[in-house]
């Protein structure tokens, strides 16, 4: 490891409880696979370690149909999860929006789950759904894999499913996801928790509008595809996760596609955060 990395790894490790290390190999040999990280400062990325194997200590990971999931894939994921937590204070403090869950699932590929629906006249359907991954209010987090370790169209279409299935349970903070995770009051210059929401809705409800608009027109009318995955259009919760993939693994053309969510994302995710609730 260069030694600079190894002053800011040992310098960032001193503020963390004692937990297992990753080691330096495994942890460059991650660097390497997802772009987004290795783009890190070399400080971030230090940051990211430790955050990442207090997150590893906490968690417990379970392949599904034979699946082992080895150290190297276990860092993998727990480097995407902790990135949205990576600029807010105290390592302990960030991982308490994780606290609702323990279990992380690991499908080989795609998982197909048995769905329930019940109609306005009550009658019952049942249908099945394939699932790259799913976040579930107070339990587990499920992961296919396959789309996992797919980094080089990830980085080029601007899609993570570690950091989509994370940022639901950080929807899902308060109950129910809805597309506005809890926000402090002095959110972007705010002054109340109500002026925060108002801000944050401000820029959200026209970009999901006119984003669900452009996936209408190519789906029924033959018109260009977005760029940003079209299951963002299902709902203002999936939008959330879906823009919050494409920010934190193509920044650059996710500023170009969506400049007016830039500042929100910006003020949600750098410093300042309260602890949760």
């Amino acid at each position: 490891m260069p030694p600079l990395l190894n002053r800011l790894w040992s310098r960032v490790r001193a503020t963390v409880a004692p937990v297992p290390d990753i080691s330096a190999t495994l942890w460059l040999e991650t660097l390497q696979r997802y772009p987004f990280l290795a783009a890190l400062s070399l400080h971030d990325q230090a940051k990211l370690r430790a955050l990442s194997a207090l997150f590893l200590h906490h968690k417990q990971f379970h392949g599904a149909h034979g699946l082992v999931v080895t150290d190297a894939m276990a860092i993998d994921i727990a480097a995407q999860a902790c990135l949205p937590l990576l600029h807010w204070g105290d390592a302990a403090a960030a991982l308490g929006w994780y606290d609702d869950f323990v279990g992380i699932v690991v499908h080989p590929s795609e998982a197909v789950a048995r769905r329930q629906t019940v109609d306005e006249a009550g009658v019952v359907h049942e249908h099945t759904e394939v699932l790259l991954g799913e976040a579930m209010e107070r339990g587990p987090i499920m992961l296919s894999w396959q789309h996992v370790a797919n980094t080089s169209h990830n980085t080029e279409r601007g899609t993570n499913v570690v950091v989509h299935e994370f940022v639901h349970k950080l929807d899902m903070r308060r109950g129910a996801p809805n597309g506005c995770p809890p926000l402090p009051a002095g959110f972007m210059g705010t002054r109340t928790a109500r002026a925060a929401h108002e801000a944050w809705w401000a820029a959200w409800e026209p970009a999901y509008a006119d984003f669900r608009e452009r996936v209408i027109m190519a789906e029924r009318f033959g018109a260009a595809q977005p760029w940003l995955d079209a299951y963002g259009a299902t709902a203002p919760a999936e939008f959330f996760a879906v823009a919050c993939e494409a920010y934190f693994v193509n920044r650059t053309r996710f500023a170009q596609e969506f400049p007016a969510l830039m500042p929100v994302l910006d003020g949600f995710f750098l410093p300042g955060l309260p602890q949760p609730d």
